[in-house]
């Protein structure tokens, strides 16, 4: 509430006029709810008990036109309604994207905002939903409340004092239970998204925590998590009884004690019509719009409160600082530590590939035929590997493999010693950079696209890859390095260049290129390729013409059942494959053995 609350009267404060509207709608419902308990005690003592039938009748029309009215003024209150909420749903989009959007500033390449979908569709539709629903409660119970209270001391002041009592004693403790009961969920979410991650980190490093022998230590970790998951469930069950009990002492004692005191009542003079029109007052006003009221805020607020927190409340890095001395922060301790120190450390005198996968299969579908199998592969530091096959066998799926936006079905990826599946993206992006055919540049200076991956990159470091990569023509007439980047301008050649020199930038150790010299001519591309290559750190190309996969220290061949990877020489003589794809590169008949 503290985060919430200056905002909200900021966005409260720029609309009086539409809260001055509503209210005077509002009024109308207060003026129709004092007019039905008034009409039916006045319909009794003055008509019906005092022989006056068409007296009674009359005050009877009263009550009905005074319930009829009820349509109109919900209308009125919906039109205005819409200058609330709309406003309020634009204003989260906007908070929104803007938050998404300094965190990638923030963060540099990589660095998303991973629940900004969810702000931007599901949780702005139910802070809007729920906004709208409170305001209608709210309203409702107040202008309602406002008019039966008043119809019940211009029956009988005596009728307020049976009445109020038990009204407040159930109100007052079910306010009482808003906060311990926001607390318990909050607990209860944190504590089942932990068990719920602790699972999925379980089942990812299972193979790990078996070599490790750290799998006691999981479960034990794991059965902490579901004892305070069972924990804070009771804890909630408890406060949602005594909530239960608070709308049965707000909704049931005002009716029971004013039949208890209709003797005392009577005996003060209190006519029969006053006694049936407090009836009316409670039975059809006020109960109804408080128990709605006890319900939306339980329900609707709860929900509201939380939804504005995550789109108002603090960036997504400081609440990861925030929740650092938290219970369901530090369970994730072990995990982590459970799944990145297996990674063994090497043998003497062997250093840590570069790319290591083990035993990667990967199926799209359970019963679908896996598009890599038991792949093994290993890629040395400093290696230059080129990746060829026929098309559709699965080249470019495994540079996502490797790029960590795809995770296998079976097996494991490393780089650089570490797992990629499941890791940050932010983390990802440090040890590799993934260049894809459809080059990615943007509207701004040529110097912010190349220095994408590196801002700290200076004028030098700029020249120099421009230099590599033979752009300088290119840069000149765009207008040197401050010059302006028109996507739409440009050759799908001209944006690969672009692409290519930001990848050369990098500080990532491990360049994926998956046909991203496929718009350039063979001698730009060997250039780009040779330029990539000289570069330190590993590069790893998807082969669009022989000469990539002869310029490579090894090549691996995939068909879709067997991979082979040697040099290109010692391929001509092992794989029929390989054979007829040079020999279709070369537009020559293959060789065979």
């Amino acid at each position: 509430m503290r985060r919430i609350a200056p905002p909200a009267r900021r966005f409260l404060a720029r609309r009086r006029g539409v809260l001055a509207r509503l209210a005077l709608w509002s009024l109308a419902e207060s003026v129709q709810a004092f007019l039905v308990g008034f009409a039916v005690a006045h319909a009794v003592d003055e008509g019906f008990l005092a022989g006056d039938t068409r007296r009674g009748l009359l005050w009877l029309a009263v009550a009905l036109a005074a319930v009829l009215s009820g349509a109109p003024v919900v209308r009125g209150v919906f039109a205005q309604l819409a200058g609330l909420t709309e406003p309020l749903r634009d204003a989260l989009v906007r908070r929104a994207v803007d938050r998404s959007m300094a965190l990638a500033a923030r963060g540099g390449p990589g660095a998303t905002d991973r629940a900004a979908v969810s702000r931007l569709t599901n949780q702005v539709e139910i802070a809007r939903d729920s906004f709208a629903g409170l305001v209608l409660t709210l309203r409702s119970f107040v202008f309602t409340a406002a008019g039966a209270l008043i119809g019940l001391l211009s029956l009988d002041p005596a009728l307020l004092l049976v009445v109020l009592p038990p009204l407040a004693a159930g109100l007052g403790l079910f306010l009482a239970t808003l906060r311990p009961m926001a607390a318990a969920q909050r607990r209860a979410l944190a504590a089942d998204e932990a068990l719920g991650d602790h699972a999925t980190r379980s089942r990812a490093a299972l193979r790990d925590l078996t070599a490790c022998g750290t799998g006691p230590e999981a479960e034990r970790g794991g059965a902490e998590l579901v004892a305070e998951a069972a924990a804070t469930a009771r804890a909630l069950a408890r406060w949602a009884a005594v909530r239960t009990t608070a709308l049965g002492v707000a909704g049931n004692l005002p009716v029971l004690a004013l039949l208890v005191a209709v003797p005392w009542l009577r005996g003060r003079g209190v006519t029969a019509g006053a006694l049936l029109g407090a009836f009316t007052y409670l039975v059809q006003s006020l109960l109804p719009a408080l128990h709605t009221l006890m319900t939306a805020l339980g329900a609707a607020g709860a929900r509201l409160l939380v939804v504005l927190d995550r789109i108002l409340g603090p960036a997504p890095s400081e609440e990861v600082k925030a929740a650092g001395s938290t219970r369901d922060a530090t369970v994730t301790v072990p995990l982590a530590a459970g799944a990145a120190a297996v990674t063994r450390a090497p043998a003497p005198g062997r250093p840590v590939p570069a790319v290591e996968l083990r035993s990667v299969t990967l199926s799209y579908g359970a019963r679908a035929e896996p598009v890599l199998d038991s792949l093994d592969l290993r890629v040395a530091p400093g290696e230059h590997l080129a990746v060829v096959g026929p098309s559709g066998i699965g080249k470019s799926t495994l540079t996502r493999l490797v790029a960590g936006t795809l995770a296998p079905s079976r097996g494991e990826v490393r780089v650089a010693g570490r797992a990629v599946t499941g890791r940050a993206l932010t983390e990802l992006a440090a040890l590799r950079t993934l260049v894809p055919q459809e080059a990615y540049v943007f509207t701004g200076t040529v110097a912010d696209n190349l220095a994408y991956l590196r801002p700290d990159a200076d004028r030098a470091d700029l020249d120099t890859a421009v230099a590599a990569l033979g752009l300088r023509p290119l840069v000149e007439r765009l207008g040197g390095l401050d010059g302006a980047v028109r996507p739409a301008e440009l050759t799908p050649a001209e944006s690969q260049f672009l692409a290519l020199a930001r990848a050369h930038l990098s500080p990532a150790p491990l360049l994926l290129l998956d046909e991203a010299t496929c718009h350039l001519d063979p001698a730009a591309e060997a250039r780009a390729e040779e330029a990539l290559a000289r570069r330190p750190g590993t590069l790893v190309v998807v082969a669009h013409r022989l000469s990539s996969a002869v310029r490579a220290d090894r090549v691996l061949v995939l068909d879709g059942v067997t991979a082979v990877c040697a040099t290109h020489e010692e391929l001509l003589d092992r794989s029929p494959l390989y054979r007829d794809l040079t020999g279709h590169w070369q537009g020559e008949p293959p060789r065979r053995p």
